[in-house]
């Protein structure tokens, strides 16, 4: 019998009101391996009423940024405490390597960590007002309820850098998990809980867009919706934040360049070519998926990369010796095969890859792809594919990369591969992107905010900055004077 997961709302474990459950399917066998509550617009509505009434709970409401700061860092250190259940439990969901998601969970305390060092950091102002006897301040406030709606890739990497800037700011919080990857974000509620955050603080429903995600984003009582995910996606949520005229920050996708210069150390450029688009099976945001070369070394960097790519291991996500484990969701392999059909058909050359293994039974395992092109053009170039596929590209000078690494509507990542410190500085300023890495590629850190323009989305999640996405600013007049007031139709 499969284990079952129910969702958490206001501290309790609920069973969904449809009592209806949805299998999570491990993408290595392509089974199911547990049940999921299927959640729908009745159990959003409970969720939000219970974040909304624990915004005016004495135990929420009268904590203050340091107490807090102080239940971030121990929820931080609890997760420290739980990092291999955890990270298998992602594994079983979206199939990413265990040793990454080991790596990626062990981490992720630091976030936890970052925001309650700033618990006690956040403050107002005390205005220089340009009238007399009035005494003006600032002050900073919760928002309300968050709903936070997160994506199958990284699950609780891009959960918890909107929940913990959320929290620290003394807000509630919704969050809606994707339906392929929902267990991993269910088992940490039970370290919330032991946390010490009081009932209703945060809340998980789970289920699917159209009953969960749609009922979640247009419901009148949520102030901000903090999503990750597609484009398509992304513009539904857009419309429906018009219902509630919610704050809105969105992370989408990219089609990030990875460029090589002819002065570049190339075993370290290779590295992050290899990280940047085969690193978690190329189902990353910013996946490098658009590799540019310099002519003078084009020939000698594909082969090295051609030989290192045929070096990847293929295989079970649980293998630590696995490089490359299956896509996460079936739909995804179909996709990924869709564009691989299109490009062929365009005239896109094929180097290495391009199908399913052999070796690999079960499961939805796609070999790691490589794709030579001699325009920037054509489904693989200008489109997200969202798997371990590269199209690889000449340019010859700064002026030609800087306009072919724009050439796109995405704007979230890219990196740049030189040992001239003055070109890279000019490529920093040049390419139209969100995160722009020199000399490495996919690096994070709760210091450093990550987000995009165009087709990417916009706002930034992560750092100082984001914390005052999740705050109001109240402004407040105070008279000192004893004089009586006279002429009340004039401003003053």
């Amino acid at each position: 019998m499969l284990p079952i997961y129910d969702m958490y709302i206001n501290g309790e474990w609920v069973k969904p009101s449809s009592g209806e459950y949805f299998e999570s399917v491990y993408p290595a066998t392509g089974k199911a391996w547990c049940k999921v509550a299927r959640g729908n617009e009745e159990d959003v509505n409970k969720a939000v009423e219970a974040a909304y009434d624990a915004l005016t709970n004495p135990e929420w409401a009268n904590t203050t940024f340091t107490e807090r700061g102080h239940l971030l860092r121990k929820l931080g250190d609890l997760l420290a405490e739980n990092v291999d259940e955890i990270a298998e439990l992602e594994t079983k969901d979206n199939g990413k390597l265990m040793r990454e998601m080991k790596g990626q969970i062990s981490y992720m305390p630091q976030f936890f960590y970052y925001y309650a060092g700033l618990a006690d950091k956040i403050q107002g102002e005390t205005l220089p007002i340009d009238k007399q006897n009035m005494f003006v301040y600032t002050k900073k406030e919760p928002i309300g309820v968050v709903a936070a709606i997160t994506p199958w890739n990284s699950p609780l990497y891009l959960t918890f850098i909107k929940l913990a800037p959320a929290l620290v700011a003394g807000n509630t919080i919704v969050i809606k998990p994707s339906e392929y990857t929902s267990t991993s974000l269910l088992q940490f509620m039970n370290l919330v809980e032991e946390a010490g955050f009081p009932r209703g603080v945060v809340n998980v429903v789970t289920g699917y867009g159209h009953d969960v995600g749609q009922a979640l984003t247009t419901h009148s009582k949520v102030r901000r919706i903090a999503f990750t995910g597609g484009s398509e996606a992304a513009r539904h949520i857009i419309r429906n934040s018009a219902e509630n005229f919610s704050r809105l920050s969105l992370e989408l996708g990219g089609k990030s360049p990875n460029i090589v210069f002819d002065d570049a150390n190339l075993h370290n450029a290779l590295m992050g070519v290899i990280a940047g688009i085969f690193g978690a099976t190329g189902q990353s945001c910013v996946a490098g998926s658009r590799l540019f070369l310099h002519e003078d070394i084009y020939d000698e960097f594909m082969g090295m990369l051609i030989e290192r790519t045929r070096q990847i291991v293929v295989g079970d996500p649980m293998d630590p010796k696995t490089e490359i484990g299956p896509v996460a969701t079936e739909q995804q392999l179909e996709t990924i095969e869709k564009y691989v059909k299109i490009g062929l058909e365009e005239g896109a050359k094929l180097v290495i890859g391009g199908k399913r293994p052999e070796h690999m039974k079960e499961g939805w395992y796609y070999e790691p792809t490589i794709f030579e092109h001699d325009e920037h053009t054509g489904c693989l170039v200008t489109e997200e594919v969202f798997g371990p596929v590269l199209s690889v590209m000449k340019f010859s000078t700064e002026e030609e990369i800087v306009q072919l690494a724009n050439s796109t509507d995405y704007g979230l990542a890219a990196g740049i591969w030189t040992e001239n410190i003055g070109r890279a500085h000019r490529m920093v300023d040049q390419i139209r992107s969100g995160i722009v890495w020199v000399n490495t590629y996919r690096s994070i850190s709760p210091m450093a905010a990550i987000g995009g323009s165009g087709l990417s989305g916009y706002g930034r999640e992560g750092g100082l900055d984001s914390i005052e996405d999740y705050l109001e600013k109240k402004t407040v007049w105070i008279n000192t004077s004893d004089e009586q007031m006279d002429d009340p139709f004039i401003m003053r």
